[in-house]
Formats: C-alpha cells, structure tokens, sequence
C-alpha cells in the first residue's frame, strides 16, 4: 500500500524524473503557444510545479529569480517567465494551468493531454482573429482597386 507516499514517479529513478519534469516546465513556458502535449500522468506530475514557477514570477526578487533559474532549463525561460507570465497573472491567485485530454497516442495508446496555461488559447485565437481580419481587410483593398482600375480604362 502506498500511505502517505505523495507524488508521481513515472517508472524513472529520481535524477531522469527531475530532470524529465524540469524539462516539460521549461517546454510549457517556452513555447509559443504556453501549450504542450504530453501524457496524462506527465502533464499531472508537471502542473503542480508549473504553478510553483508562476508564483514565484509573480513576486519577482532577486531571491525568487536565482530560485526559478535554478529550476528552469533555459535564461530565456527565466527573462520570459519573470517579464511576461508574472505581471499577467498578478493578480490571479492560482489555477494558471490547466490539463485538457485530446485522445490517444497511435503507436502505444497512452492518453494524451494539452498542458497549457490559462489563458493562452485566448491570446491565441484574439491573434488568429486579427490576422483573418487583415487579410479580409487586405483583400477588399484589392478588389477596391481592380474594380477602380477597370473604371478607369473604360
């Protein structure tokens, strides 16, 4: 029986899970779209310390950058969680992730799951919207102009 024993370990000794956990927090973070997919039990193990890592953010000293940095993988993750996911969930007080489960993986049938933070789907489809909008906006210029052009040599 496994009382009082928290935690994931992810069929890994404690130095491959650190560092595959680190990893995945550092992937979240970095990637463009705040947004990673991975299994079930992976993305459970990652939130937890994700979560650890934005509020830190939030305090944003010197004490709780060396602290982030000695998590993280990666400087740019560091400069990006401190200048832009700190400030924008300041005034949140938890729950900045979420896990979302899409299906199963074809070659093993592990379930997968999109770890991302909350919010970033958003942000996402306000830019899809805007860049519709400019091409829309960007063809209506161009047909404007032909239909003008084909007046002009009449």
């Amino acid at each position: 029986m496994r009382h009082k024993r928290a935690g994931f370990k992810l069929k890994r000794d404690t130095s491959a899970r650190r560092a595959l956990l680190r990893g995945l927090v550092t992937s979240v973070i970095e990637s463009e779209g705040e947004r990673i997919v991975t299994t079930i039990p992976k993305a459970k193990a990652a939130k937890p310390l994700l979560e650890k890592m934005i509020t830190l953010a939030k305090q944003d000293t010197l004490h709780t950058r060396r602290q982030a940095a000695s998590f993280l993988m990666t400087p740019a993750s560091v400069k990006k969680l401190f200048d832009k996911l700190g400030p924008r969930f300041a005034q949140r007080n938890g729950g900045y992730s979420q896990i979302v489960r899409v299906g199963w993986r074809k070659g093993d049938g592990a379930e997968q799951a999109i770890l991302q933070l909350v919010g970033s789907q958003l942000i996402k489809r306000a830019e899809d919207r805007a860049k519709r909008r400019e091409e829309r906006l960007k063809a209506m210029r161009e047909g404007r102009e032909a239909e003008e052009g084909g007046e002009a040599a009449e």
